[in-house]
């Protein structure tokens, strides 16, 4: 199976808590199209105590099964790449995945450990998604299954709805 592997660069908001009681929130803010040459945590700037970081690289993996989903993120008007993100602590925060296939996204969404949010893709990698959905991408034709018809005359084929009393464990000593 054809694969394609980008390195990009997830960067991050951290928002200060509403409350005494709360704790600040972390987000995934975007994606570079590169990996820059900054540390993985490293605090890029703060105005208003909203900070943005960068948490790292990651490689976001583009497989041939899955073109069709590419091609549904890029027809949606509103392309994304889904970042899922573990921890609220910027220092340590550890990014899980980094995925364009949306329906990915979605699954990672249901982890209640990870953050999943949905960021807007750059337009490099627009492209490069793009041009791989263009090589590598084959449509397969949706084929309906019909159904056999039922001969109501037929025995069934189904279990007994009820047991007869050999095959009961209460009054058989055989199964006891």
């Amino acid at each position: 199976m054809p694969q394609q592997t980008l390195r990009v660069g997830v960067l991050a908001i951290r928002r200060p808590p509403v409350t005494k009681w709360g704790a600040g929130e972390l987000r995934a803010s975007g994606v570079l199209p590169q990996e820059p040459e900054a540390a993985p945590n490293t605090l890029l700037g703060s105005e208003n105590d909203v900070e943005t970081w960068y948490l790292g690289g990651r490689d976001l993996v583009l497989y041939s099964g899955d073109t069709g989903h590419h091609r549904d993120n890029l027809a949606s008007g509103r392309p994304a790449i889904w970042v899922a993100l573990r921890g609220d602590d910027p220092a340590k925060a550890q990014i899980v995945n980094v995925t364009a296939d949306p329906y990915e996204g979605e699954g990672y969404a249901s982890d209640l450990d990870l953050k999943v949010e949905a960021v807007p893709m750059p337009e490099a990698i627009r492209a490069r998604v793009s041009a791989f959905i263009e090589a590598h991408h084959v449509e397969m034709p949706f084929k309906k299954r019909k159904r056999l018809p039922a001969d109501p005359n037929a025995m069934s084929a189904r279990a007994p709805r009820v047991l007869a009393e050999a095959d009961k464990w209460v009054n058989n000593p055989r199964k006891r």
